[in-house]
């Protein structure tokens, strides 16, 4: 009999594959990829135009030598790698490391671990797509050059072995551009002023808010303002001018792609992005399910597709129908709206058979695996279903030549909200009116609420807004998107405090020179450039050495020219006047992977270290003494007292030795402004030149 051997990356997929086949199919599994360039040196030869040295990854040696006896006794070799460039580009290494005979190997893929997925790729196999193998390879050599090139020009700079990346570097540009935008905001005043009416004969208040005139919207800015707008409605009658009822429909949601995932599981569950792709690829490669056996619950989970095959867009609308009755069911999909291209090749991450509900695999899985699987057959199972119908009233109440408004909905088809709601779809859900109301509902004020508010910075991203902002920007892919945010938290460039993602000052440093040395490496245009590239020489439109020909001679140029600048401006150890309480020397100001830090200039013979407190002349408001900068302890920069613990002065703005003239408070600096940290002052002043060169 012959005999097949089919080679998969993951271990965990044997098991379930190999339940799919018969007895002359042996499943063998790569472990990920078995060669990459060295460690050692850049490995990419620029002389011989830019052919890349692979070698064998440390450690894979056995699991390769393996792997060839299996193929000796297999009559073909069929590569099973995941359904992706890097997929494709693993089955390409394999096949040049066990030099598989091309007559007798080929490639197969599937978009789900399923008896039917698995046993349809065996019937359409192919040859290896070289389009994908190299825009695959044209990144991992882009990313190289970059790495290779520019770590060790901040080694130099910063002393410590820290690393540059083509997106990485970007995505540490946006959070450092974010940072400077809070920074530099200003809070402004406004005020919102809600009128409570009692309604004639009805017990419950209603409420309603202020709108503006009768020539349209007012904003409020002050109090005064408000006092006056109240004081003018206060002798009116209010009276009901305009009801209008209507009706709203949302769409169902689009099913998830990767990026979606990620933002929801992150919203929703409270899931690092890392977390969600660990546990997506588990519920993906196959859990073992009582009676069932091992089954892959879920589609390939890096895709930036929406789409559905139709099979599975058959089964969905039937189970539906069933389960929830024929008006549930969509008479047409939600499409996406056009923006950056979408990897079709894929489809949209979704349970790989919709009757496996979440509660009938529940006790066969983890707790997190059975909420991302739930989240991910609840969004699925909503996006095949009708939108959702809300019932809408809007009254416009008259009082005097002002304008208020009441605005009310409720649901009166759910549609997918059966099934799935979101965030954003709780946040819509707005109040019942107390009771029916028309042009002759008479009113009176009972009160007024007037509220003092102002406006808000932008708010710090997190894990999932970077994502979104990643791929609306189209910079990097699916797979790239936890990698990078992973990378930038590693290297202590960022930290995560509760949710929000904050810049340390080595993340500033960095930041900084790659803006001053390399502006065209964190340029969100150019990278999202460097996408549409790849994608080209996935098409076979670009040849990928073409690529790396226009790329190469600018990043040379630029690390030339930037060893020259960099040795100019190279840190010598800031001597301090802090005296080592062990030898007596005075200590000197050292850079590590959390940012500066006090040594003896003694070492190795004298090894004693300090915490750096930079004083920034400025005396603490609280106590009189030396306001410092001091560093939360995973690294957010903060001013605080030299007196900590017993003052508990801290301030996220560096704040400056000239008092509020309006208030006598403390001043901050916000940008190119000097603001009164007291937000009820609402005090501002531009900085004088004098004040910048101070600091």
């Amino acid at each position: 009999m012959a005999k097949y051997l089919v080679i998969v990356e993951s271990p965990a997929k044997v098991k379930t594959i190999k339940k799919f086949l018969g007895k002359n199919y042996e499943v063998a599994a790569s472990n990920g990829h078995v060669r990459d360039l060295p460690k050692s040196q850049m490995g990419i030869d620029v002389e011989h135009d830019f052919e890349p040295k692979y070698i064998t990854i440390r450690g894979k040696g056995d699991i390769l030598a393996k792997l060839r006896k299996e193929v000796k006794k297999a009559d073909k070799v069929y590569l099973a790698t995941d359904p992706d460039r890097e997929g494709e580009a693993i089955s390409w290494h394999l096949s040049q490391a066990l030099k598989l005979d091309e007559k007798n190997t080929q490639r197969i893929s599937f978009n789900e671990i399923t008896q039917n997925a698995v046993k349809a790729s065996l019937k359409e196999p192919r040859k290896i797509d070289m389009n994908l193998v190299d825009a695959q390879q044209t990144r991992r050599i882009l990313d190289r050059m970059v790495g290779y090139e520019i770590s060790p020009l901040l080694w130099a700079k910063v002393k410590r072995g820290l690393s540059a990346g083509r997106v990485q570097s970007v995505a540490l540009r946006i959070i450092c551009d974010r940072e400077e935008e809070i920074a530099a905001f200003i809070p402004e005043e406004y005020w919102t002023l809600d009128a409570r009416l009692s309604v004639k004969g009805q017990k419950k208040p209603l409420p309603a808010k202020f709108h503006g005139d009768e020539n349209g919207k007012i904003a409020i800015s002050n109090k005064v303002e408000a006092d006056r707008i109240m004081a003018e409605i206060r002798g009116e009658e209010f009276r009901v001018l305009e009801v209008k009822k209507g009706e709203r429909v949302k769409k169902a949601p689009l099913p998830f792609t990767t990026s979606t995932l990620q933002q929801e599981a992150s919203k929703a569950l409270n899931f690092p992005i890392s977390k969600t792709m660990r546990i997506a690829q588990q519920l993906y490669e196959g859990v073992d399910i009582k009676g069932q056996g091992t089954v892959g619950l879920i589609t390939y989970l890096r895709t930036d597709s929406v789409r559905i095959s139709e099979e599975a867009d058959a089964q969905a609308r039937e189970y539906i129908g069933g389960a929830y009755g024929e008006n549930y069911v969509a008479k047409q999909t939600t499409a996406k709206k056009g923006g950056a291209k979408i990897q079709d090749a894929h489809e949209a991450i979704r349970p790989s058979d919709i009757n496996r509900t979440p509660v009938m695999v529940k006790e066969s899985l983890s707790r997190d695996q059975f909420r991302l699987y739930q989240l991910i057959w609840k969004r699925f199972a909503a996006s095949r279903m009708s939108g959702a119908v809300y019932e809408t009233t809007n009254v416009k109440i008259g009082a005097g030549k002002y304008r208020f408004t009441v605005s009310a909905s409720k649901v009166a088809f759910d549609g997918f909200l059966s099934v799935y709601s979101s965030e954003e779809d709780e946040k819509e859900k707005e109040g019942v009116l107390p009771c029916s109301i028309d042009e002759n509902t008479e009113l009176s004020l009972k009160e007024f609420d007037e509220k003092q508010h102002f406006t808000q910075p932008p708010a710090h991203y997190t894990e999932a807004s970077l994502v979104k902002t990643l791929e609306e920007l189209g910079i990097g892919r699916p797979s790239t998107y936890s990698p990078t945010i992973t990378t930038l938290l590693g290297r202590r460039y960022i930290v995560k405090e509760a949710k929000n993602l904050y810049v340390t000052e080595l993340g500033e440093v960095v930041n900084q020179i790659m803006k001053e040395s390399f502006p065209s490496i964190v340029d969100e245009h150019f990278t999202a450039n460097m996408e549409s590239l790849l994608d080209s020489v996935e098409e076979g439109k670009v040849n990928w050495k073409t690529v790396v020909r226009n790329f190469y001679p600018d990043l040379d140029a630029a690390v030339k020219a930037a060893q020259k600048d960099l040795e100019k401006v190279k840190i010598e150890d800031e001597v301090s006047d802090v005296i080592c309480d062990v030898c007596g020397r005075n200590m000197v100001v050292k850079y590590g992977p959390h940012g500066k830090f006090l040594a003896c200039p003694g070492f190795p013979e004298c090894r004693n270290t300090k915490p750096y407190l930079e004083k920034i002349g400025v005396s603490c408001p609280k106590c009189g003494k030396e306001i410092v900068l001091r560093k939360t302890k995973k690294g957010r920069k903060y001013y605080g007292c030299e007196n900590n613990p017993e003052c508990d002065f801290m301030s996220w703005s560096r704040p400056v030795a000239k008092k509020c003239p309006q208030c006598g408070g403390y001043m901050v600096i916000k940008g190119n402004k000097l603001v009164c940290a007291d937000e009820q002052c609402g005090y501002v002043e531009e900085r004088k030149n004098t004040e910048k060169e101070s600091e």
